[in-house]
């Protein structure tokens, strides 16, 4: 894959990413459970007793949807007892409606609206760190490569040695410490190539894994145009600072804990709701003026009403407690957010120190690797002419190996710096 497809593929499939969404999808959903309070309750219920009925000529339990502000009533009879039961029977539809909350409901609403919010910097964050990731291990895959490419080219090169030697040595034209020197130096560069190839297959493993493909292993293509480095100066460390996801999670964490304070305050607030039932009841107690002629198992007496509730809360302890611990929290964050101020601050200028160093160490490994290779052309040539001795060649070979592996590796380091300090400093 690209780079590019390799990012498109995670952020599509990766699971870690997805979760961040679907939490996203959950902080929604809680901002929908808190409006749907000003939607209407309607409930009914349907009710049998049978029992003792000393104070009411019928019985009935509290249904949460439904108020029954009517109680019939019957006399006190002293000489009632245990034995004395009558059936008792409703049937009733009621409504519930919230007429105002005098901003209650809406605090909490900014509360969950904060919680998105959060849950949106979060989702941000986790697809920076999976874009570094990838780009790390993309760029990796890309080292790899190239330094599999070195060890397979000094394995070529020392398998020709060898062969030279060989030829020299039953030819009587080179003792035979030249070719001893060469079987080593051979065993060795198939050894080192071999490991090359294994660290290669890891690098596209992690990259699989990284992506998140349903297969083993994954090969990176490279760009057409390799990115040169950025020219740092006078980096904007403030703006970068203030635009980093996790920064900005803090802050939005912050505001949330200064939204739940508001919002425990406002539970003191009184509450008007609007309640109408129409029912039907029956009791076979007998009344004070005496027996009514009714069973109580047939709830025939008929009832409506409609009324405003007022609910005004005057002390509550605990939300004084709740309200103290909040604030108390809202101090936890502050000083956290300062804390990732700093940590981010200080990854900047790491990366920024960094990505320097290692592109103003790119020339000089070119240049060794240049001057490496002629070295080591040189000590052919004066090999195959019988000048040059099989340590001359061999030290000249491992060399230039060194040096083109130094110069992947410091390729690679410029890529993975620059990667590491772009994200800090785009917070994307």
């Amino acid at each position: 894959m690209t780079l590019e497809n390799a990012l498109a593929w995670a952020r599509a499939h990766k699971p870690k990413v997805q979760a961040a969404l679907a939490r996203m999808e959950v902080a929604q959903k809680g901002l929908s459970v808190l409006r749907s309070e000003w939607q209407p309750q309607v409930g009914g219920t349907a009710q049998f007793f049978y029992g003792t009925m000393n104070n009411t000529t019928a019985m009935f339990q509290n249904v949460r949807t439904m108020d029954l502000p009517r109680v019939g009533a019957s006399r006190t009879d002293p000489n009632a007892g245990f034995a004395d039961a009558y059936p008792s029977t409703l049937v009733g539809i009621g409504a519930r409606q919230l007429v105002f909350d005098f901003g209650r409901i809406g605090a909490q609403v900014r509360v969950a609206q904060h919680d998105r919010a959060v849950t949106e910097e979060q989702a941000a964050q986790v697809q920076l760190e999976l874009s570094l990731l990838l780009e790390t291990t993309y760029f990796a895959v890309l080292t790899a490569h190239e330094i599999e490419h070195s060890a397979k080219e000094a394995l070529s090169r020392i398998k020709l040695h060898h062969a030279w030697a060989q030829a020299g040595v039953e030819r009587g034209l080179r003792p035979p410490l030249d070719l001893s020197r060469a079987a080593a130096d051979l065993a060795k560069a198939e050894a080192e190539h071999m490991a090359a190839a294994g660290q290669l297959q890891q690098a596209q493993a992690l990259l699989a894994d990284a992506v998140g493909v349903p297969f083993p292993l994954l090969d990176a293509v490279p760009r057409k145009t390799a990115d040169e480095p950025p020219v740092l100066e006078s980096p904007a460390f403030q703006d970068a600072i203030a635009s980093h996801p996790a920064v900005r999670a803090k802050i939005k964490e912050r505001l949330r804990q200064q939204a739940v304070s508001r919002a425990t305050l406002f539970q003191w607030v009184p509450t008007l709701q609007a309640t109408a039932s129409v029912n039907g009841r029956a009791g076979g107690a007998p009344a004070s003026s005496g027996p009514s002629g009714v069973s109580g198992f047939w709830p025939g007496v008929p009832n409506w009403d409609v009324g405003l509730v007022l609910s005004v809360p005057l002390y509550d302890g605990t939300l004084l407690a709740k309200k103290a611990q909040s604030e108390a929290q809202e101090n936890v964050l502050r000083h956290e957010l300062a804390a990732t101020e700093r940590q981010v601050l200080l990854d900047l200028q790491r990366a920024y120190t960094a990505v320097r160093v290692a592109a103003a160490m790119l020339p000089a490994l070119r240049a060794s690797a240049l001057a490496a290779t002629r070295n080591q052309e040189q000590a052919s040539a004066r090999f195959r002419a019988g000048l040059g001795t099989s340590v001359e060649l061999s030290l000249s070979e491992a060399l230039r190996t060194e040096a083109e592996i130094r110069l992947a590796i410091g390729t690679f380091e410029v890529a993975k710096t620059r990667a590491l300090f772009l994200h800090l400093l785009l917070g994307t």
